[in-house]
């Protein structure tokens, strides 16, 4: 586990390619874990299906056009820390073939920078909710707890999103942003 029980999630360095490649690291979660003292386990779903329609939106599809979705629990040892929702346009998912459980060093932001479709610019949006039945068994805690969702939103340098990540930390996350000031 890591250190204090408390999991840094630094945005301004997670997506940079030499921390998500640091190694065999898998990924952004990944690194973070490791380089906390941790044990990083991924246990991923993928399968197809419609984005809910506030990420159709965003991805600039209809709602009910297929998207890839990675459905991901991710632990810290045996805790799981971490629910994430990954939903990627259809021809960026076979481009970047990732379809795969595994995607590889680097993540599938990796894999989509090979296929031509290099993210420039993420956004990330924060915002409390009330956690469900499902994320309270997770998590160990009561249904209706307030816990943070953070939507990740990756843009390639002609502006078309890529990728939407719904995550779901669980509670003892440290958020870190760093904003340039002019």
């Amino acid at each position: 586990m890591t250190s204090n029980n408390l999991i840094v999630r630094d945005a301004t360095e997670r997506y940079r390619k030499a921390r998500r490649e640091e190694g065999e690291s898998r990924g952004a979660f990944d690194t973070e874990i490791r380089r906390l003292g941790g044990t990083p386990r991924v246990e991923t779903v993928v399968r197809r299906g419609p984005a809910p329609s506030d990420v159709a939106s965003i991805l600039g599809i209809a709602s009910t056009d297929e998207t890839v979705i990675r459905a991901r629990h991710m632990y810290d040892g045996q805790k799981v820390v971490q629910l994430a929702d990954s939903y990627i346009p259809l021809d960026v998912a076979e481009a970047a073939g990732i379809e795969s459980p595994d995607p590889g060093r680097g993540g599938i932001i990796s894999r989509m920078a090979e296929a031509g479709f290099k993210q420039t610019e993420g956004i990330e949006e924060v915002v409390q909710y009330a956690a469900t039945a499902a994320e309270a068994e997770a998590f160990g805690v009561d249904v209706g707890t307030l816990l943070l969702q953070i939507t990740h939103t990756g843009y390639t340098q002609d502006g078309r999103a890529v990728e939407v990540t719904v995550h779901r930390p669980s509670p003892g996350w440290v958020l870190r942003f760093n904003a340039p000031l002019v």
